[in-house]
């Protein structure tokens, strides 16, 4: 088995690699003067195991093109089996057409990346399960939600008190998942989108009086739901709300909004490489999913159960 990375977040691949006492393997990853990606394997692969970690964060084309030529090269290179490991999965949001003449690009990247040559995909929390079958590959989906529960339950001292509240109805699963692990009660926000990018709060619905309440999500990008969603439930007397977010895309100046809004705090997962404006925000804090992803791949690697990892 050896463990490769792109560009995209070389802090959690050397994270994973530590899980794994593994070196990261010797490629290198570089662009030409007009940009044009190039790769070279800098060691023999031939019949190796081989797993490219790289999230198809922003710049995601970048990333997404980067990880379609290294497989492409370790493929050419007799590698025995190339795993994708994609922590975070670009293009996730687009898996239906939402209108007329519009197109379904997270099946178009499932079907680049298999013709580029990947034998599996290994990812984390997909923004829809469904897909895992945009794959003709096998495609393991994790979930954060065991790492999020260690940490609820670290972070609070008596659980009686905490209300697991899913931002929007399509979330419901996520958030029915992470409260049945906590033995704790569901709510959930009613909201209406008027245009993309904008939401707007309409309803709580469960009973979030005297609360502290726990937000959970697989992306935050913007950060207006999150932000409406906190407000709404403090108007309708929660005592305390804190966000617990897969992915944190977190563009534009989300940031700043996050750090100004009435969030306790916002807990993100490090599959996205953070920001240094991130790090730096007082009220959102990162964690590691870096055993997550190792335990996966060394179980992968010795054809054992990844959903046992969920039991």
């Amino acid at each position: 088995m050896k463990l490769f990375a792109g560009n995209s977040n070389r802090v959690l691949a050397e994270a994973v690699a530590r899980y794994l006492n593994l070196p990261i393997g010797k490629a290198s990853v570089r662009r030409f003067a007009d940009q044009e990606i190039f790769v070279e394997i800098q060691e023999n692969v031939r019949g190796e195991d081989v797993f490219i970690l790289q999230s198809t964060s922003f710049p995601t084309n970048d990333h997404l093109m980067e990880l379609l030529i290294m497989i492409d090269a370790f493929m050419r290179s007799s590698a025995r089996r190339v795993t994708a490991v994609i922590p975070y999965f670009g293009y996730a949001r687009q898996d239906r057409r939402a209108s007329g003449r519009t197109p379904i690009s997270a099946k178009l990247v499932a079907n680049m990346i298999t013709r580029a040559g990947a034998n599996r995909v290994l990812t984390l929390d997909l923004h829809a399960g469904q897909i895992q079958g945009f794959f003709d590959i096998p495609t393991d989906n994790l979930f954060a939600v065991p790492v999020m529960a260690r940490d609820v339950k670290a972070k609070y001292k008596q659980l009686g008190n905490v209300m697991v509240v899913s931002p929007d109805v399509g979330g419901v699963v996520r958030a029915r998942a992470l409260a049945k692990r906590l033995d704790a009660q569901l709510a959930i926000v009613d909201k209406r989108r008027e245009r993309p990018g904008e939401s707007e709060v309409m309803n709580i619905i469960g009973d979030i009086r005297g609360k502290d309440c726990i937000l959970i999500d697989d992306i935050v990008d913007s950060g207006g739901t999150l932000c409406n969603a906190a407000d709404a439930l403090l108007s309708n007397g929660a005592t305390s709300v804190t966000a617990y977010i897969t992915h944190g895309v977190l563009s534009g100046g989300a940031t700043a909004r996050i750090a100004g809004s009435k969030l306790q705090e916002l807990v993100i997962t490090d599959s996205i490489q953070p920001t240094s404006e991130v790090s730096a925000a007082a009220n959102i804090r990162v964690l590691s999913i870096a055993d997550l992803i190792g335990e996966a791949i060394s179980r992968t690697a010795t054809e054992q159960s990844v959903s046992s990892l969920f039991d």
